[in-house]
Parts: structure tokens; C-alpha cells; sequence
């Protein structure tokens, strides 16, 4: 797997950047896994509903081709975007879904926190309040799209929205758990976590 530090970017260019690769790849193209930060940035799914959108106001809004709801982007938080072979790695949607999910769960269990994932609403939960969310399109096979992992960042556009569609729901970050993380260690602990849930597939 190929592993790429994209630093902060914005959202539109790295999502038509997934798909170009996603339509170009081949049977023999490696995996790749790359992450970023995000300018802020709304992102809507394909089953996305717009009253979920509450009130936006200067943070724009894309309408993307990933699953799920509503979520925010912003400086702070660590996306993955995981580009993978799903066929040659032998595992389904759901799979790459809780293999992100206990990714993240195992790089909080190192502070000494216990997350858990929610079979009702996919993501990342530490006492009922969202951590990492989660959002893949699948394609010829191959998935793309991927995770955001809250780590130390401005949490109040999550009250502009509902978040992933549910009303209400609590969003927390690592800083909030008291957790002192920078985003150079979290990158480097989620993909060496991501690394060691895909050897056990």
C-alpha cells in the first residue's frame, strides 16, 4: 500500500482526483491510502437530504458520490481516503467499513479510551458522541472515499447540520477527550493501525 501525505487541500480537487484514479486503475495498480486536512467544507452524500443542511451560511456545501448523510470537514481532522482493491483484498463494503471503524477505535484504545462502532449509524463513537465518521463509494470493485477522524478542531459547524442525518447528535475530538495528539502523530498511528487490521483479513 502506498501511503501519501496530501497535507490540507481542499475537498473538490482530491474527490475528482479519487475518481480519476478510481476509473484509471488496473488489476495490478497498488492500493493506495492517502491522507489530508480540508479547507471547511460541507459534503453531502448520494442519499444525502438537504434538510439535514441547517444552516450553512458562509461554508459551502458539495454534493459528493459517497454513501451516508451530511458531515463537516475542517482543519484538524485526519481524513484516510482509502483507495482499495476491494475484490483482490477479498472483502466486502461493510468489511472496509468496520475495518476503518476499528482502525480508529485501536488508535484511541492507545490513550487508554474504549470507542465503539454503531451497526445503526456507521462511524466511530466514544460515550454516544461521534469521533470518526465514515462514507465509501464502490466502484468496479475498488472503493474509494473514506474516513474523517476528529482530532483537534473547531467542533461548532457540527451544530450547523445534522450530523450523518441524526438530530441532535454529539460530535467530540481527541483534544475534547483530553488526548494531545498533532496531526503528524495521528497520521502516522491510524496507517500504521489501518496496516495492522488489513493483515488480519
Amino acid at each position: 500500500m502506498i501511503i501519501r501525505d496530501l497535507g490540507s487541500q481542499p475537498y473538490q480537487p482530491i474527490w475528482q482526483d479519487m475518481l480519476a484514479f478510481t476509473d484509471a486503475r488496473q488489476a495490478t495498480t497498488e492500493d493506495e491510502l492517502w491522507l489530508s486536512e480540508h479547507s471547511p467544507v460541507f459534503t453531502l452524500g448520494r442519499n444525502g437530504k438537504h434538510e439535514h443542511l441547517l444552516n450553512t451560511d458562509d461554508i459551502p456545501v458539495v454534493e459528493t458520490d459517497r454513501g451516508g448523510q451530511v458531515t463537516y470537514h475542517g482543519p484538524g481532522q485526519l481524513i484516510g481516503y482509502t483507495l482499495f482493491d476491494l475484490r483482490r483484498l477479498g472483502v466486502g463494503v461493510r468489511q472496509m467499513v468496520s475495518i476503518l471503524e476499528n482502525s480508529v477505535i485501536d488508535v484511541l484504545a492507545e490513550f487508554g479510551i474504549e470507542a465503539n462502532a454503531r451497526a445503526d449509524a456507521p462511524g466511530v463513537y466514544v460515550d454516544h458522541a461521534k469521533i470518526a465518521a465514515l462514507g465509501l463509494r464502490v466502484k468496479n470493485g475498488a472503493c474509494y472515499h473514506g474516513v474523517s477522524f476528529n482530532i483537534d478542531m473547531d467542533l461548532s459547524p457540527f451544530n450547523r447540520i445534522n450530523p450523518c442525518g441524526y438530530a441532535g447528535m454529539a460530535v467530540t475530538d481527541c483534544r475534547q477527550l483530553a488526548i494531545s495528539l498533532t496531526m503528524a502523530d495521528a497520521k502516522t498511528r491510524f496507517s500504521a493501525a489501518l496496516q495492522a487490521q488489513l493483515a488480519k483479513v
